[in-house]
């Protein structure tokens, strides 16, 4: 046991967190993400019982955000004429607020397609159970 470490955070996650470099991203995707296939390239890791929320909020207590790029955190962008409501992404403001000073002005989008070519281009990918639709949330790594 360690203190300190949110418990949500499993041993290979904090290894892949770890692991990884200024500049490198990681992806928590919503459980509609086709992780394995995107992220064939990446490391995956299954937190199928879990959302987005609880998962973003326990990473960016321990995750630095890239502080020279103006937007280090993005969402997949909901595709023109798909009627959905997208809550979570205040969740997130909320969640990238208490982590980042720059609040808001961090969180960018990035069209669907794209959003995935950049994901197989990810370190890690984190697979969980989220239900909600364009949950997708990719951070990129700064220094500490």
């Amino acid at each position: 046991m360690l203190k300190g470490i949110p418990k949500i955070l499993s041993p290979e996650l904090l290894k892949v967190m770890c692991e990884m470099g200024h500049g490198d991203r990681i992806v928590i995707a919503d459980g509609n993400f086709p992780s394995e296939s995107v992220g064939k390239d990446a490391k995956v890791i299954r937190m199928d019982g879990h959302g987005a929320c609880e998962v973003l909020k326990a990473v960016l207590e321990l995750f630095p955000l890239d502080t020279y790029v103006e937007k280090p955190v993005n969402l997949m962008e909901v595709v023109p004429g798909d009627k959905v409501e997208t809550p979570i992404w205040e969740e997130y403001e909320k969640l990238v607020q208490a982590a980042d000073a720059r609040g808001a002005a961090a969180i960018g989008h990035i069209e669907r397609f794209a959003f995935y070519e950049e994901a197989a281009k990810a370190y890690a990918i984190v697979a969980t159970g989220e239900g909600a639709l364009y949950a997708n949330v990719m951070l990129q790594k700064g220094v500490v």
